[in-house]
């Protein structure tokens, strides 16, 4: 049996709604038959989405501080607590750039920060109760597994008391931040003092299991090998079997740029859209696969609707981890919704759970984003 064929086969299989097993994925993984492991992709796609629109979201990544106990070797952004370039935002700053983002059609934040060794969990709370009290409409999609598990370190409690108690002050869903590569041999490489697979993993069981959603991610090309990818995707896809909690993945490449592995050659578009495209084939029990533009641009965000992805992900009208890394790019609302026209697809814009927003809210934040002037949002500084 060629390559070629055996390629093939596997990718018929997905296409037919079978489940690929690790070795299979790695056969995938180790194939260099883009236009056919995208085409795959882009056909599972159209059979779990055959409706004729692609949705995007509007929303702005809020870092309420830079201050981090772990050392992660991949990161630009954090800063040890004794930095003088860490920072943390008010609760009136945070509050200042949700009204800005409601005013541009958000109705979601993605608020995320370091591990700050001093913050108890009632700091947490009271900040998540003075959102909800002036935006009851946003939701909070909030922290990361890491920072959950620091929250039960950092308070001695159980990670369901720690989610309970930040559900009830207003926590509506959990970001699949921090989760690298699923594996703890290069977790052990990457990072020190940040949580470890099992209770990346754990952190979500618990989380789904009291009824809440959230998304899942991978970033890699760095010191993972093929085989780990493919290992992290069989943890995810496991979860998701047993609890069905997950909404979506998204997958982006190492930005190396600023950080301490800036010798490691950045993998590039080719790999980026086959590693999606393989998500999609062997992820067959999540619903949604998000393009990351943010760190491929507009083009390979484009083309990565064609490799498995249905959702183009959020303008994101702010954004600060990876952009210290150095990729800096940034999308304006027509430039999404263009990008999915020209695809032959109805652009929509949906909230984090992927339910449609009415026609007329869209509108409204379409023409907000038109009448809003370049820089218009207030850079605020931190204290």
């Amino acid at each position: 049996m060629t390559a070629d064929k055996a390629v093939r086969e596997i990718l018929d299989k997905a296409i037919h709604g079978d489940r690929l097993s690790p070795e299979e994925g790695l056969q995938l993984m180790e194939s260099h038959e883009l236009a056919a492991i995208g085409s795959a992709a882009d056909q599972v796609t159209r059979r779990m989405h055959p409706e004729g629109y692609r949705t995007y979201n509007i929303d702005r990544n809020i870092n309420y501080t830079n201050v981090c106990t772990a050392v992660c070797h991949f990161c630009a952004f954090y800063r040890g607590p004794k930095s003088d370039e860490g920072y943390v935002l008010s609760h009136e700053q945070i509050l200042q750039k949700i009204a800005e983002t409601v005013e541009l059609g958000g109705n979601q934040i993605l608020m995320q920060g370091g591990l700050h060794p001093k913050f108890k969990l009632d700091w947490y709370e009271d900040l998540l109760r003075s959102i909800k009290k002036e935006f009851p409409k946003v939701n909070v999609h909030g922290f990361s597994p890491p920072e959950f598990h620091h929250f039960t370190k950092v308070n001695n409690l159980p990670i369901e008391d720690v989610l309970a108690r930040l559900k009830e002050a207003g926590l509506g869903s959990i970001p699949g931040g921090g989760a690298e590569i699923l594996v703890d041999r290069v977790r052990n490489e990457l990072t020190r003092g940040k949580v470890m697979s099992d209770d990346w993993l754990g952190v979500m069981r618990a989380w789904h299991k009291m009824g809440g959603n959230s998304t899942a991610t991978m970033m890699f090309g760095h010191v993972e090998t093929l085989a780990e990818r493919v290992e992290h995707l069989e943890r995810l896809r496991q979860v998701q079997d047993e609890t069905g909690g997950f909404t979506a993945f998204i997958c982006w490449t190492f930005q190396p740029d600023n950080t301490d592995l800036a010798e490691v050659t950045p993998a590039g578009s080719f790999e980026y859209l086959k590693t999606q495209a393989i998500a999609r084939l062997y992820l067959d029990n999540f619903p949604n696969i998000q393009s990351s533009w943010v760190t491929q641009g507009l083009k390979i965000g484009q083309l990565a609707m064609l490799y498995g992805a249905n959702d183009m992900g959020s303008l994101m009208i702010e954004e600060n981890v990876v952009a210290e890394a150095g990729t800096v790019h940034y999308l304006t609302l027509d430039q999404i919704r263009e990008s999915i026209e020209e695809l032959g697809y109805e652009p929509r814009q949906r909230d984090v759970f992927y339910q449609l927003l009415d026609r007329d809210a869209e509108q409204q934040a379409i023409d907000a984003n038109r009448n809003r002037q370049p820089n218009q949002l207030v850079e605020l500084s931190a204290t």
